[in-house]
């Protein structure tokens, strides 16, 4: 009898063998990827970029959609078997003509990576008046899974993976006012918002897409220093936060446990290759393993049960089909 993840049904470890200190290139040592083709959103910067390299190295031919074009080929440079394509994606039209022109190209796509995202932005809207950290981070990840289901089908073998964050303990889904429009903006339960339903999109997606093949997961990367995620970020808002003291320096005790980007890209990266997974989807994952059920109350290691429930997952859906105006039905 098949397993579904609904409540966090299936979370709990495995047993990978990998840690919080496992890197990208541990976890897919004597994996080879040759043949295989993946998309990976933001693969030009931070661990987004370390999961391109690792791919690559694997055998893999990486697509790379990126808004900046010039800044994506610098960063890309030299790394074998990449390909580099432009795409917005506070920008429908942008990502259907993405999808569109891979579609167009006839190949079969097996590892479909959102890992682009936004972080500590203030409040800002698209052309639809949805809240920016909502678009990115999640209806992004939607829309772009939706216009590539032919091709994930077609692979016969495909995985779907979202990179949320720990950050979901910050913000349940809000089905009244997810756009902060009768509410007070708040950075990080926007940002909670967001990666809360990632994870329900992975999960409820999993359910639906199985009998094609087609798995899907959501991960926590850690928090990891070097990456540009925290560009727009005040000053005074990580000094509320304990993360730095005033002169902008961060604290000792924060600094010893950030990954490093390979760490980071870990979790990523087992997700997408690992055959300890082949059985199991719809999971939250975290230190290159299965994460465990958070708590209740307060912020703790772990999944939140409201990102893995079931009547939020299917009604996130239907919410997703009508703030994007497409229908995604996995047939």
């Amino acid at each position: 009898m098949e397993q579904y993840n609904y409540q966090g049904a299936l979370q709990k470890p495995i047993g990978s063998g990998f840690n919080a200190k496992s890197t990208a290139t541990d976890v897919i040592k004597g994996i080879d990827l040759t043949g295989k083709i993946a998309i990976v959103t933001g693969g030009n910067t931070g661990i987004g970029l370390e999961t391109t390299k690792t791919l690559s190295l694997a055998g893999a031919t990486v697509i790379v959609p990126a808004r900046d074009i010039e800044k994506a080929k610098q960063n890309l440079k030299g790394i074998d078997q990449v390909e580099i394509e432009q795409m917005d994606l506070m920008d429908t039209s942008s990502i259907y003509a993405f999808a569109d022109k891979f579609i167009a190209s006839g190949r079969p796509l097996h590892l479909l990576i959102n890992n682009a995202g936004i972080m500590w932005v203030p409040l800002r809207y698209d052309s639809r008046a949805i809240e920016s950290q909502l678009v990115t981070n999640y209806l992004a990840q939607f829309q772009l899974t939706s216009k590539l289901w032919p091709v994930l089908k077609q692979a016969n073998g495909a995985r779907v993976i979202n990179v949320s964050s720990h950050g979901h303990h910050f913000g349940t889904f809000d089905f009244n006012d997810p756009n902060f429009q009768n509410r007070e903006y708040e950075t990080l339960q926007a940002y909670g918002q967001s990666k809360t339903a990632s994870n329900l999109f992975a999960l409820e997606l999993d359910n639906r897409a199985r009998a094609f093949n087609v798995r899907a997961y959501s991960l926590h990367p850690g928090s990891i220093a070097g990456t540009e995620l925290g560009r727009e970020a005040p000053l005074d808002l990580f000094i509320k936060m304990g993360f730095m003291d005033e002169k902008g320096n961060m604290l000792p005790e924060v600094l010893a446990s950030l990954k490093t980007i390979p760490q980071g890209a870990a979790t990523t990266v087992w997700c997408a290759t690992t055959s300890l997974l082949d059985n199991i989807g719809g999971v939250y994952c975290e230190d290159a393993d299965i994460a465990t059920l958070a708590s209740d109350s307060g912020i703790s290691s772990g999944v939140k049960q409201y990102a893995l429930d079931e009547d939020n997952a299917k009604q996130l859906w239907k919410w997703s089909e009508e703030t994007s105006g497409i229908t995604f039905p996995i047939i």
